[in-house]
């Protein structure tokens, strides 16, 4: 139990020694000071040795950081410039009071941390005099001195200007600047003031005798005045007499000159009242004519165009409702078509595989015998090779055959023979046409006479000798045979 509460109270001391560290360690900044954080901040690597606060407040690691305070306490510094050459080579004396203090601009201020931290009130208060004497001497030597001396406001702006950026550089800004009495060796701007003097003084007089004159001028301009207005008085008495018995008389004529434009006037006016009110009546009258048109208007767009248009809507209706119709209808053909193709296709499809497994059969039965499976596809298209030949013959149309005889029969047929025999050997031999494949048909079929079937006699075995007739053979001279097909 004892080593327990030993280790509460440890743990007790050590938590409330942490609040002491961390309560002393954490700086409060005062608004009229500059709290200084320095030594490992993390901002070297920006060009800066510290952290500047005004205002707030900054916890203070031990042992690597410390802390320091920069009072912002104004400086008063007393100047007396003597002997500060102007633009024109006069030596002008220029005593003067500037106020200072310690910046609180970011960036300003760690100049001043960097430069002033440290330092005591009297030496910031030198170091701000010495480079406030070189600024003044500085702006007055690019100044001539009647302006300095006449026009102090751009004295100050210039010398303000000069020493504030240099002030900067160190921390420092400028708060005021009073100019003194300026006053030169060489009694040049003494001469200035005399001349000054001078003129006003003479200027003053100037003025006074212009009074002087002004007041003896109008004095007798007052006099003139007076006979003038004495005498016009008079005259414009007797003129008032005159001009009253004229204005008499002109009011007379002017009051029966008005009573006769008043008749006049009202006679006009009633003209003017009934033509207004003839004028009010004819366009109340023109608006209600153009209201019952615009009503007929309407009334007649409500008869006529709405019907129609209702009516134009129902026919487009109806015309795409059919149209609609017609393409379904189009489609469903077109869709049975292609049902139909299609099946059509397999149909074929299924033939031609047919077939090809004939031939490959075929093939594989004749493979000892090449010869033999082209044989049989040859007499399998037999019967097509024999119907195109007789298409050859078939569509000829022979409305009449004139035979001339002259009835010498030389061991041969008849002419009607031979022409019949010659036109059925007119077509095409059918051992020429499988020739020319590399076919040789069976004996059965026919034979070639002679190596060339190209030029060859065929013989066939069962061909029927035509001999002419008795009645063929009577007739010498001409032979007729009609024939139709």
């Amino acid at each position: 139990m004892t080593e327990l509460t030993i280790m509460i109270g440890t743990i007790v001391l050590l938590f409330f020694g942490t609040l002491i560290a961390i309560a002393t360690r954490y700086k409060r900044c005062p608004p009229d000071r500059i709290l200084v954080i320095y030594g490992k901040t993390g901002v070297g690597k920006n060009g800066r040795s510290g952290k500047c606060y005004h205002g707030g407040g900054a916890f203070v690691w031990p042992i690597i950081q410390s802390s320091q305070f920069l009072d912002l306490t104004p400086i008063p510094i007393d100047i007396r410039l003597e002997g500060a050459l102007s633009q024109q080579n006069i030596r002008v004396n220029t005593p003067s009071t500037f106020t200072v203090g310690i910046s609180t601009e970011p960036g300003v201020m760690e100049n001043a941390a960097e430069r002033l931290l440290g330092l005591t009130l009297p030496e910031v208060q030198d170091l701000a005099k010495d480079i406030i004497f070189g600024q003044m001497r500085v702006v007055i030597a690019t100044m001539p001195i009647e302006e300095i001396n006449a026009d102090r406001d751009k004295l100050i702006d210039n010398i303000s200007n000069g020493v504030e950026v240099e002030l900067k550089k160190v921390g420092l800004r400028l708060i005021n600047v009073n100019i003194q009495d300026i006053t030169d060796e060489s009694g040049y701007i003494n001469a200035l003031g005399q001349e000054a003097a001078a003129r006003a003084i003479n200027e003053a007089k100037v003025k006074v005798a212009e009074k002087e004159r002004d007041g003896e001028i109008g004095k007798a301009n007052a006099e003139q005045m007076q006979r003038i207005e004495v005498a016009r008085a008079h005259s414009q008495a007797v003129e008032g007499e005159n001009n009253a018995a004229v204005t008499i008389a002109k009011s007379n004529a002017i009051r029966r000159e008005q009573e006769a434009e008043a008749n006049r006037v009202g006679s006009a006016a009633e003209r003017v009242k009934q033509a207004d009110a003839e004028r009010e009546a004819y366009a109340a009258e023109q608006e209600a004519e153009a209201a019952r048109a615009t009503r007929e208007e309407a009334t007649q767009y409500a008869d006529i165009v709405v019907p129609a248009m209702v009516e134009k809507q129902r026919i487009e209706t109806l015309a795409e409702a059919e149209a609609e119709q017609i393409r379904r209808m189009e489609k469903g053909k077109a869709d049975g078509i292609r049902s139909v193709m299609e099946a059509e296709a397999e149909g074929v499809k299924a033939q031609l595989s047919a077939k090809a497994e004939g031939f490959k059969e075929v093939f594989e039965a004749t493979k000892d015998n090449p010869d033999l499976s082209a044989l049989m596809l040859m007499i399998e298209q037999l019967p097509d090779l024999v119907a195109e030949q007789v298409k050859a013959i078939s569509n000829l149309k022979i409305d009449k055959v004139t035979v001339w005889d002259g009835g010498g029969n030389n061991g041969g047929n008849g002419s009607t023979a031979d022409f019949v025999s010659n036109l059925v050997k007119s077509l095409p031999p059918l051992h020429e046409l499988t020739g020319n494949v590399g076919i040789q048909l069976p004996e059965f079929l026919g034979r070639l006479d002679g190596d060339r079937p190209s030029s060859s006699k065929i013989s066939y075995p069962t061909q029927r000798e035509i001999s002419p007739s008795t009645e063929e053979a009577a007739e010498p001279i001409s032979d007729r045979v009609d024939s139709q097909t």
